[in-house]
């Protein structure tokens, strides 16, 4: 019985990891750029606990194990703002922002100008370009975004911007504000900026309250069964230890 209850707590801790996962989701299902995760699970074979020892041969307990999460990189849909500093970007590329704990990268595309000048995300950190920082004058009008990430005003070329992809995305790191971190970032070459228009988050939220659903079902399901567990554990003791019965 004792492990069964074992088996059965390890199921609900992987649970209570993908309810977060989830709410996760759904909390950021408005913020532009944001990127769902999933939980991955994997069968773990416990090396010395066994069941079955005394009639037939010990037989090896299969816990569930919650071992890590993985980002849907998926392209989200791109909205329409008309605001010629709201940039979405089409394709597997990444803004480049420089941090205090250096550079990061981002999809979030809501970009505007500080008072100092500086292009800044909606953090405050600066967006750069291949040449680093990018500063408009106070005069400076027609901010214009190419498809290939150069940007045009009135006062001519204020360069390109730092669109970088990864070979392996998922080995990039999450972090907050819908930055990321890590990686062995390269030069884009299949990403495309559209000016005026924003990529909104691609988690579904018909999909994730489903997946609530379904996950807290399991989660009151085990909850019973381990229920029913400590009721047999109590029968058990009550006859074993009544020598009268």
């Amino acid at each position: 019985m004792e492990n069964a209850q074992l088996i059965s707590l390890s199921r609900q801790i992987g649970l209570k990891r993908q309810m977060n996962v989830i709410a996760n989701n759904v909390a950021n299902i408005n913020t532009d750029g944001y990127k769902a995760q999933r939980l991955l699970f994997e069968e773990y074979l416990m090396p010395v606990a066994a069941d079955k020892a005394f009639k037939y041969k010990d037989q090896t307990l299969s816990y569930t194990n919650a071992w890590g999460t993985i980002n849907d990189f998926s392209n989200g849909a791109i909205v329409q703002t008309s605001n010629p500093l709201d940039i979405a970007l089409q394709g597997d590329g990444f803004l480049a922002v420089q941090t205090a704990a250096g550079e990061r990268w981002t999809r979030a595309g809501s970009l505007k100008i500080d008072n100092t000048g500086l292009l800044v995300d909606n953090s405050g950190n600066p967006v750069l370009s291949q040449g680093g920082q990018i500063r408009f004058a106070p005069n400076e009008t027609d901010i214009s975004f190419n498809e290939d990430g150069s940007i045009i005003t009135s006062a001519g070329s204020k360069g390109v911007l730092r669109i970088v992809e990864f070979e392996e995305p998922q080995a990039l790191i999450r972090e907050g504000a819908n930055l990321f971190s890590g990686g062995d970032p390269v030069n884009a070459t299949s990403t495309r900026v559209i000016q005026g228009a924003v990529e909104r988050s691609n988690v579904s939220g018909v999909i994730q309250i489903a997946e609530m659903i379904r996950v807290n079902r399991a989660y009151q399901s085990i909850a019973r069964m381990m229920e029913r567990q400590d009721s047999m554990r109590s029968e058990a003791i009550g006859v074993l230890g009544n020598p009268s019965k």
